[in-house]
């Protein structure tokens, strides 16, 4: 899918969510999806398999997001799976948060943890992210066990790894 067209898709789901006035709740949950699918390889081939029929795919989707999800976030993954575009997705959905991101004169803060981090950790690594780049920061938090412990946040192009699996890496390295 050319950049064009994911700009396209994304501005659309954006302006169905403002619509509905769910932006926060159904940008956060297409963005947990988004990772989701870049995850489950199981999850992506069925969703992309064009030998299922599309209702069954949208099937698969209602059943994994109804009644978890808000309604407006179900139709619009079921919306993209039902016009051929499920393999791409994460990139329009990558493109939806950085749209509504910029709207707000924010950079979107992608980090991952082993663990979900509460409400205060959330607020006060937002501040110190806010500090170490000198931005305003949308905070997106990914539970990724592979870290191990702490933290890997990425703003843009810049990337701050405090992880216990980089540290383990660099002391095998020292070694």
């Amino acid at each position: 899918m050319t950049a064009e067209r994911s700009q396209t898709y994304a501005s659309s789901l954006l302006g169905v969510a403002r619509s509905e006035g769910a932006v926060t709740d159904v940008e956060d949950e297409l963005f947990r999806f988004a990772r989701l699918l870049e995850g489950n390889d199981d999850l992506r081939t069925t969703l992309t398999d064009t030998g299922l029929p599309v209702s069954r795919r949208q099937q698969i989707v209602e059943d994994l997001l109804g009644g978890r999800a808000n309604p407006v976030t179900t139709s619009l993954i079921s919306m993209v799976v039902g016009t051929g575009r499920a393999h791409d997705l994460p990139a329009i959905i990558d493109e939806l948060v950085r749209l509504s991101a910029s709207e707000a004169d924010r950079e979107v803060a992608e980090v991952r943890s082993a663990i979900e981090l509460t409400d205060d950790q959330k607020q006060r690594l937002t501040s110190a992210l806010e500090a170490a780049t000198g931005k305003k920061v949308e905070l997106k938090v990914i539970i990724d066990p592979t870290v191990l412990g702490g933290l890997v946040a990425q703003v843009g192009d810049t990337v701050i790894d405090g992880s216990v699996k980089t540290r383990l890496q660099q002391l095998k390295t020292a070694f």
